[in-house]
């Protein structure tokens, strides 16, 4: 369930803790600030208009007073003429002068954000695909994908909106207190009395219902896993008779769901009913103490309205702050996240158009010099120990032995995926360092078991195997891998869609493409990782077929379960544990009566008789 709901997408950003500001975090925070030099002339144009509008905002209150005050004969300010026309066309032109700068203001803070946003997205997937596999073996996707999207988004608004909101905010509060205190420093006195405690009583009542708010998504975003669970294993629901089980388990989580939220439901109408006794009892005060002001002259009507609305501005300030402050810390704790991802050190390989273009060519030969390798995840668990072997370029070679003995770990460090943790891997004779990852990776492929297809054409995915090749090239593959008349047979042919990982294709279909791909790629050295153990018959013969293509001419490392498909082998290299426990043809290893591969090849040939019979 925790699972589902990491992976739910809606909740992620707000479910994650808000870290507590302190000195380090911010000043690591504010790191994501550098990304905005390329637009810091446009961003301190911004930043002025930002401050243009918000000062041109205050004038409005003083000059609807003296407009008042003006109807009534009175003088409010010797600097402006009594005369009603006069103050509103001023006001007129201030507001003109206002939405001038606002619009400006929002434009470019949008495009600041959107450039810098994109300049940030750019480098996280970047840094992403650079990095090592052991990185993505430590995380969730789901967790990843929250890098570029939720944790990036709240980022995004935070430059877009809140960093202008809260400086508004801050000179509205800070000038409209200084603006109350001038207008009339008695009632500015009463209501800086009771604004505190409106504030204080908010904060509290706030981070109370925020947390009954985010149980309640808990306990939602539990359900909804309980709903994709039992959709994924409807099967499994069905064939044991448990619909009522799942109906009740649905139905107990969403009852919480409801006791959660008619608690918080509670609260918040307590709260609400608190505010507005508050609010709206401060505006009676503070026009029943004016009324009493402008009784006995102290004040002018226009002096009491200006009054009011001033303290519009100062409670509407005051109220906004905590839920800008919570944002800040959202995007603090963004930030962070995003650039801790930022600061991992990724793999020693460049991304670029040519990176087809090979620089040292590999003929074939492959050494392995007594390799040891571990896991950095798992660096107590030693995968591999002292394996050593030699492959001559174009031989066949066939790695077998029980699962979980580390063939699939020696293919990962064939394509460079890993480093040993001693030992040596040459190619040519020459050192792995020797070697760019760009020209080792260009010059070994792997076919895998499960085949993952990209959600484009048929095209496009054997296209990925040399991007600047053309399509007489890639039908020339698609015929070599005995692919080229099942996707005739298609209507749209070469541009028909695979599906999300190409679940419109059939397994064996998937592995042709993949062969197909390979096969456009031509290279030196190519590794087949169990690559027809799930296929039936026919499948595994049109599939041996084109792989037998694939491997002329070509260092072959074959990794099977089913021996009888690796019996022409030029070599067998048995591993058990970890180690190379034999070596051989097919013939050599059958006369080893005691020999872990006759043994394994026994048990196969008993298992297959059984099943004719």
């Amino acid at each position: 369930m925790a699972r589902a709901r990491l992976n739910s997408g809606n909740t992620q950003s707000d479910d994650l803790p808000k870290p507590k500001l302190n000195k380090d975090l911010l000043k690591k925070s504010l790191r994501i600030f550098s990304y905005l030099k390329p637009y810091r002339t446009k961003f301190i144009i911004g930043m002025v208009c930002l401050v243009l509008s918000s000062l041109s905002m205050l004038t409005f209150p003083a000059l609807l007073g003296a407009m008042i005050d003006a109807a009534q004969g009175r003088q409010t300010y010797e600097w402006l003429s009594p005369n009603v026309i006069t103050i509103g066309s001023i006001s007129l032109y201030i507001l003109l002068f206002q939405s001038i700068v606002s619009f400006g203001r929002i434009r470019l803070f949008v495009e600041i954000a959107e450039k810098t946003l994109a300049n940030i997205r750019k480098e996280t997937y970047y840094k992403l695909i650079t990095l090592p596999i052991e990185f993505f073996a430590n995380r969730r996707v789901g967790e990843l994908n929250s890098r570029i999207s939720s944790d990036l988004a709240q980022i995004q608004d935070t430059l877009t909106s809140t960093l202008a909101e809260v400086l508004r905010q801050t000179i509205s509060l800070a000038f409209g207190i200084v603006l109350l205190v001038f207008v009339s420093p008695k009632l500015a006195l009463m209501n800086l009395c009771i604004l505190p405690v409106i504030i204080v009583t908010a904060m509290i009542f706030g981070r109370f219902i925020r947390r009954l708010s985010k149980q309640a998504q808990d306990e939602l975003a539990d359900s909804n896993s309980i709903v994709q669970e039992t959709l994924l294993g409807i099967s499994n629901v069905k064939a044991f008779v448990n619909e009522y089980h799942e109906a009740t388990r649905y139905s107990n989580k969403l009852d919480a769901v409801v006791r959660i939220a008619v608690k918080g439901a509670t609260y918040r109408g307590f709260f609400a009913s608190f505010i507005i006794f508050c609010i709206f009892g401060a505006v009676i005060v503070v026009i029943w103490y004016g009324a009493m002001l402008v009784a006995r002259g102290e004040i002018s009507v226009g002096d009491l309205t200006t009054y009011i609305l001033y303290s519009m501005f100062v409670a509407g300030s005051m109220g906004s702050l905590p839920e800008l402050y919570a944002n800040i810390q959202r995007s603090v704790g963004a930030s962070e996240r995003v650039l801790d991802l930022l600061e991992e050190e990724n793999e020693a390989i460049v991304i670029s158009e040519d990176n087809n273009t090979i620089t040292n060519t590999i003929q074939g030969n492959l050494n392995f010099e007594n390799v040891s390798f571990s896991y950095p995840s798992r660096p107590d668990i030693i995968t591999l120990k002292n394996i050593s072997f030699n492959v001559r370029a174009g031989e066949k070679v066939a790695l077998v032995g029980p699962s979980g003995t580390g063939k699939s770990t020696i293919a990962s460090l064939i394509l460079q995926f890993y480093n040993p943790t001693s030992g040596s891997i040459t190619y040519d004779g020459k050192p792995n360092t020797a070697y760019s990852l760009t020209d080792i990776r260009n010059q070994v492929a792997i076919v895998p078991q499960d085949v993952l297809l990209f959600g484009g054409t048929i095209r496009e995915n054997i296209g990925y195997g040399r991007l600047n090749s053309d399509a007489e090239d890639i039908i020339e593959a698609a015929k070599r891998a005995n692919a080229h008349d099942f996707i005739m047979s298609f209507p749209q042919g070469y541009d028909t869609l695979v599906g999300e990982r190409g679940v419109k294709l059939s397994g064996g279909q998937r592995q042709r493409i993949a062969i197909a791909r390979a096969l456009l790629k031509d290279p030196a050295i190519l590794i087949l990782d169990e690559a027809t153990s799930s296929l039936d018959s026919e499948s595994e013969r049109l599939v041996q077929l084109a792989l037998e293509e694939l491997m002329k001419n070509r260092t072959s490392i074959i990794i099977a379960h089913r021996l009888s498909t690796i019996k022409d082998a030029d070599q067998i290299i048995v591993i058990e544990n970890g180690e190379v426990s034999d070596i051989g043809n097919h013939v050599e290893l059958m006369a080893k009566n005691n020999g872990l591969y006759q043994h394994l090849y026994a048990l196969q040939s008993a298992q297959k008789t059984t099943t004719e019979t």
